[in-house]
């Protein structure tokens, strides 16, 4: 007898959102409050890392004073707000949660942006009703994935082996190694595909590869 598929949860940053080229402005208007020179793509891929201060950290030698981070987040979040209005979904990523959807499977989307700040662009580009669930996050910043993650498929109602979860970056396969579910990586976001590669999970280079592999798992 054949298995039924897993239940897909997406990340939203830089996986389903093609939002890098709004990341990396965003980044280069809060360094430079710093002084430093603009960050390209590639090198942002090289030392990215969360929590986000360590990130600046790597960049700067140190991490910022408690009032010195909050002048460089509000920096970010309104060079984000700018340039993010701009960005759309990853390539094709319409035509693989639809199919998906028309294919029986469930699939749901979790973000550690604000959920109010999450939702217009769910709602912008049409896909709301592709998901069985949405959640940002609610609260102030801070807490992992993982928890997020748990507070999520306690919602849905779905054991962790049940579950595959693609995102971009290493700590959404922590997190989701973490509570006991399966995580597939792709190399399009936020971090170098050789970082990707030493999690322990697999890297796929495309959404539909990310989709493909997903698709073998057993729910």
């Amino acid at each position: 007898m054949k298995s039924r598929p897993p239940h897909l949860v997406w990340d939203w940053n830089s996986t389903l959102f093609h939002d890098m080229d709004a990341i990396i402005a965003a980044t280069n208007a809060s360094f430079a409050l710093l002084g430093l020179p603009p960050m390209t793509l590639e090198r942002y891929r090289e030392l990215y890392c969360v929590p986000v201060p360590k990130f600046y950290e790597k960049v700067t030698g140190r991490v910022p004073e408690p009032a010195e981070w909050v002048l460089l987040d509000d920096a970010f979040q309104r060079a984000y707000t700018a340039h993010s209005a701009l960005c759309e979904l990853a390539r094709g990523a319409d035509e693989l949660l639809r199919g998906w959807q028309r294919e029986g499977g469930t699939q749901s989307l979790l973000s550690l942006t604000e959920h109010e700040s999450l939702m217009p662009f769910v709602r912008r580009f049409g896909i709301e009703e592709r998901f069985v669930r949405v959640d940002g996050r609610v609260g102030p910043p801070g807490g992992g994935k993982a928890e997020h993650l748990v507070r999520h498929l306690d919602a849905l109602r779905r054991d962790p082996d049940e579950v595959v979860l693609i995102g971009d970056a290493a700590d959404d396969a922590a997190a989701a190694l973490q509570v006991g579910a399966r995580a597939v990586l792709y190399s399009g976001g936020s971090h170098a595909r050789a970082s990707l590669e030493q999690v322990g999970v697999p890297v796929v280079d495309s959404l539909a590869d990310a989709v493909a592999l997903a698709r073998t798992y057993p729910g």
